[in-house]
């Protein structure tokens, strides 16, 4: 089916992104720059793909419904701060680990889903969120396996994790509402819409928070575009499948199949930045890809 292709299609080029902005984040740019980097470098791509678009189909810019613009900011504004999550996550841990954290966001955007739209849980749904919940205590465990329950699993690491998690669930649930109220019925051009939007928001947000509270970073940002421009096409490209995904199915469902970035990431961490998973490690990342493989064949 189509939704889950532009699923797999958006988890392999958040893998590229996410790459880059771990590089970015190396030395290169604070957390705050290595954030700013795929915003400010989207939005441009975003306004010319979109703009292509409507060239190109001879269509008129689509009506927007009611809920548009506040679904929309919300989706943009939480997305930041999910992506900022993630770059201050890889400071602490590794890549592929860094990634398997944030993918609890499959588990919270069904109870998000729950929450703001009513979508029930089967007992199937409820059974696998346990198993992934299980596979993160073992992921937030201290690396060196040192100190108290509530030191190896209360630290750092698992709050940046979860609370990314948290924060793309709700961009998930809210940017789905979005693209259902513009007024199309194709459904890459409800995509494009909603991406031109959120990107624009979030670059003169990220922009002007960047500016004001790490004065010289958004140069540094500008300077380094020949890395940046790839964060920026990579994120638009990621970003555009999510939305298409999101008109089709339900954004758990997407989610849920857009978990096949834990293995793109363990490919990326081994071969790329030549990091090490140790066993414990390994166990997190195989229960929460079983909850995963779960959630596609029950829920």
């Amino acid at each position: 089916m189509t939704w889950i292709l532009v699923s797999i299609t958006a988890a392999a080029f958040q893998t590229l992104r996410f790459m880059l902005q771990k590089y970015l984040s190396m030395g290169v740019l604070s957390s705050g720059g290595a954030t700013l980097s795929r915003f400010m470098f989207a939005a441009p791509f975003a306004v010319a793909t979109t703009a292509g678009y409507l060239l190109w189909s001879g269509q008129a810019l689509p009506a927007l419904g009611s809920r548009f613009l506040i679904y929309g900011l919300v989706g943009a504004m939480t997305q930041i701060l999910a992506t900022w999550c993630v770059v201050a996550l890889f400071a602490h841990r590794n890549f592929a680990v860094g990634i398997t954290f944030k993918k609890t966001e499959v588990v919270q955007t069904a109870l998000v889903g729950f929450v703001l739209l009513g979508d029930r849980i089967s007992l199937y749904g409820f059974l696998a969120i346990l198993l992934g919940l299980t596979g993160v205590l073992v992921l937030s465990d201290r690396p060196e396996g040192q100190g108290g329950w509530s030191r190896r699993i209360l630290n750092r690491s698992a709050g940046l994790g979860l609370l990314s998690g948290a924060f793309f669930a709700v961009s998930a649930v809210t940017y789905r509402g979005a693209t259902l109220e513009v007024i199309s019925d194709v459904p890459l051009m409800r995509a494009l819409i909603t991406l031109a939007f959120a990107t624009m928001a979030q670059a003169v947000v990220m922009s002007a928070w960047v500016a004001w509270r790490e004065p010289g970073q958004v140069r540094k940002v500008a300077a380094s575009w020949r890395t940046s421009a790839w964060v920026g096409a990579a994120s638009v490209g990621g970003t555009m499948c999510w939305f298409v995904g999101f008109t089709l199915q339900n954004a758990a469902y997407v989610f849920a199949v857009g978990q096949v970035e834990v293995i793109f990431s363990i490919a990326a961490s081994v071969f790329f930045f030549r990091e090490r998973l140790t066993r414990r490690e390994g166990a997190g990342i195989a229960l929460i890809s079983a909850s995963v493989l779960s959630l596609v064949l029950f829920l």
